[in-house]
Formats: structure tokens, sequence, C-alpha cells
């Protein structure tokens, strides 16, 4: 669903994304792991089609984002750190307004429904945005890049600032994403959390992916030594 062939991108003398090779099947989660810098946003902004390679290529769904990004965009959704939102319309009234950007519109009862999955509490739906906390905002973000009914999800350090029982509900979010059959692309800082929910986990640094490994097959401790051993080794 997702794939990055010998992905490059430069800004100037600086190489953010060294020859980036990557897949994302259907019902997998791919975590990318690794600190500012390693490279994680720049791949979803090529995914994206916000920043054009240098050189390789970024595909979504085979189709190259590069020269259709609107055709690759429509199989994507995306939830980055900060769900932006209209702090003077409800939760309700968001979802709406951006789920008329596709062309579509929902019904009340659909929109409350996809709220209600997300796990905002009923009682915030009809709520002004701007009394909500992180975690609520985020959920509405879920429920605006769930209604799109995307075949892969992209996920920018979404469990940032979450408390413990928000990331949770997030977690299990993805997980009914994947047994949904969604391709899902995650960047964080959070080894817990890339082990508790991925398929496949990967280590950035310096624009360079140094491994992949099969979450199933390592445990949290072996994946934080291995994760902090990267860490410590030169990439160049």
């Amino acid at each position: 669903m997702l794939q990055a062939i010998a992905l490059t991108k430069t800004f100037g003398r600086h190489t953010a994304l060294h020859a980036l090779d990557l897949s994302v099947a259907k019902g997998e989660i791919c975590c990318l792991l690794g600190p500012n810098g390693a490279g994680k946003t720049t791949t979803i902004s090529c995914f994206l089609g916000f920043q054009q390679p240098s050189s390789g290529r970024a595909l979504v769904n085979g189709i190259p984002v590069d020269s259709r990004p609107r055709e690759a965009r429509r199989h994507l959704a995306y939830i980055p750190e900060t769900v932006m939102l209209y702090p003077y319309l409800s939760g309700l009234e968001n979802l709406s307004f951006f789920h008329s950007l596709t062309g579509e519109q929902l019904t009340k009862e659909t929109a409350t429904r996809l709220l209600l999955d997300a796990g905002l509490q009923e009682s915030a739906i009809h709520r002004r945005v701007q009394g909500y906390s992180k975690g609520m905002r985020q959920k509405v973000g879920i429920a605006i890049a769930t209604a799109k009914n995307a075949g892969a999800l992209l996920l920018d350090e979404p469990t940032s600032g979450l408390d413990p029982s928000a990331s949770n509900e997030f977690s299990a979010l993805l997980q009914r994403f994947s047994r949904e059959g969604r391709a899902v692309l995650m960047a964080t800082h959070d080894i817990y959390r890339a082990k508790e929910v991925a398929t496949r986990i990967g280590i950035m640094k310096d624009g360079r992916l140094l491994t992949i490994m099969e979450a199933a097959a390592i445990d949290y401790y072996s994946l934080e030594n291995a994760y902090m051993e990267y860490m410590e080794t030169s990439t160049w």
C-alpha cells in the first residue's frame, strides 16, 4: 500500500533522507523510531506530497506521489502531532466541515458514530473545541481520518502529549485499523507504544533507516537496547 524506493530528500547541502527503501502492506502497522532529525517526518511528508523527493519515489497503492499527488492522496488519511481544528465549532461541526472538503457529506448520525468510535465522549460532541483537551482534539482528528475510509494512515507523533488513558485508547484504534486491512505508518519517539502496536519497527537516524524488525520477534527490553546501540553508533 505504501512503498518508498531509494527515496532521498536534500535541503541544500543537508540530506534529510538517504535512499529510503520501505514498504507497508495492507493490515500492517509500521512504526519508525528515531530522534528529532532522523527523517521520520520527511518520510511522511514525501508520501503526502508535501515534500518533493530529490530522487527516488514514493508510491501509494502503486500511484507515484510526485507526478499524481491528488490521486495518491485519495488513498491516504493523515493525523499530525497537533490536530488543528476550528475552536468555535463543535467536534461534530469540525468533522462535518472537514469531510465536506472531500466533496461528500456526512449525516449527523454517521458523524456522531464516527466520533464515538474514535473515543470522544457523547457529552463532548456538541461542545466547542476550544474547551477540548489535546486528547479530545486527537480523537476528532481520528474521526476525520476514519471518515475518509482511506486505505493507508500516516501518523506523525500522534500520541505526543496524550495521557496514558488516551494513548491506550489510541493504540486500540490502530489495532482496529489493522484488522480492517488498512496500512499504518507511524513516526514516534515512544518505544513502548511502538512495541505495543506495531507489526514492524524501523529505527532511523540522520535520515537513514538503520534496521527494520518484526515486532513479534523482539521483546521490549531487547528493542530498547537495540535502539540505544544504534543511537550511539555513527551512521557515516
